[in-house]
């Protein structure tokens, strides 16, 4: 345990760290100032599409929920006829994938050809919407249009610095442990342009919040934030929300797990760290970097830790990683699970983004 000189010692060395790292920020700020000036000005060309766009994103590198975002817009979208025809998209870059250029998801895809949070959606999602990944969006929207007319909605995962497309809605989120207005550009900071930048949204999304947060704190973090948004700019507060453990064999969910050891690749994995210390007996976290990619070796040693009680556990995006490893006995015997989770807004939010979502589709379609 950190003793009061240590905890001084180590601030006083991230403090000297900063002020280090701060003309930098000035200068990448700066650039991205001038990057958005020249889109702001139309002396760069963003695409509009004849669909529905809906952008999600944030300023911050790292996770903020957007997977959980996307996947609450997928089923906000969906209608019974989508089924045969889907009329809803999604196009992501395809972090961490192998490959390149425009593709469309199918069930020859791993992790390694489409990304981790592509095939995570497409897993879910395949029968009532197309996943699609390509690094040049208004290209790829242009080939889903002449490919699939149909489609209505076309939701852009990590797309708010992307200005080569306009969106017509442009959703920006921020993690509650990690709010933008406290941090800085990179590199002393993970914002990935200055904070005015949050000007350009049409709603901001406070994720991963707490269930218990109070109106006083949500009132305060409403204040800081909207020194930086447009007046009209509405502000929402979520949470996420997991469900029953579902196991690696047959996808089904278990009612109890006894003691579990943790297994997760994410930009911040505090919130599934205390959920699962709260709900499980945790014995131990194996924490890799964001869209790790696991080896052979990594579950062997993995396997090796497990006593004849534990079960591994492990969040939806490292499943469909953690699963390609895995021989058909080794699935249907071994003790794994995956644990969902989805976006959930606090009290009172829900009905207004709503609202908010049928005025601006009724108003885009």
């Amino acid at each position: 345990m950190l003793n009061k000189v240590n905890v001084t010692k180590l601030l006083a060395k991230q403090l000297v760290t900063l002020i280090l790292l701060l003309p930098f920020s000035r200068i990448y700020g700066l650039i991205t100032d001038i990057r958005n000036w020249l889109y702001d000005r139309k002396l760069y060309s963003s695409y509009e599409s004849s669909s529905c766009v809906i952008a999600v994103g944030n300023l911050t590198v790292g996770g903020t929920g957007k997977t959980p975002m996307i996947e609450y817009l997928i089923k906000r979208h969906l209608t019974p006829g989508s089924i045969l025809l889907p009329e809803v998209a999604t196009l992501s870059r395809g972090y961490g994938r192998r490959t390149k250029g425009f593709r469309v998801a199918t069930d020859l895809d791993t992790a390694e050809t489409i990304g981790d949070e592509p095939l995570q959606l497409y897993r879910k999602f395949k029968h009532r919407a197309r996943i699609f990944v390509g690094e040049r969006r208004a290209e790829a929207i242009r080939q889903i249009l002449e490919t699939y007319p149909e489609t209505k909605h076309i939701l852009l995962d990590d797309a708010f610095q992307h200005r080569a497309v306009r969106p017509n809605l442009n959703l920006m989120l921020t993690d509650y442990s990690r709010l933008f207005y406290n941090d800085h550009p990179f590199p002393a900071g993970r914002l990935r342009e200055r904070r005015h930048g949050a000007q350009r949204a049409d709603a901001v999304i406070v994720t991963k919040c707490p269930d218990s947060l109070s109106a006083t704190e949500q009132a305060a973090i409403g204040a800081n934030i909207r020194s930086y948004i447009r007046e009209d700019t509405p502000l929402f507060f979520a949470r996420l929300q997991y469900g029953q453990p579902m196991s690696f064999a047959d996808n089904k969910p278990v009612s109890s797990l006894s003691s579990v050891i943790l297994v997760s690749g994410l930009a911040n994995a505090v919130p599934l760290e205390d959920y699962v210390q709260q709900t499980f007996s945790m014995k131990k976290h194996h924490r890799y970097a964001d869209h790790y990619a696991y080896t052979r070796t990594d579950l062997d040693q993995l396997f090796d830790t497990l006593s004849p009680d534990d079960s591994l556990l492990t969040t939806e995006k490292d499943w469909v990683k953690i699963d390609a490893l895995l021989t058909a006995d080794e699935r249907l015997e071994l003790p794994m699970y995956y644990l969902p989770v989805e976006m959930a807004f606090l009290p009172g939010y829900e009905a207004e983004f709503e609202a908010l979502l049928d005025g601006f589709l009724l108003k885009n379609t």
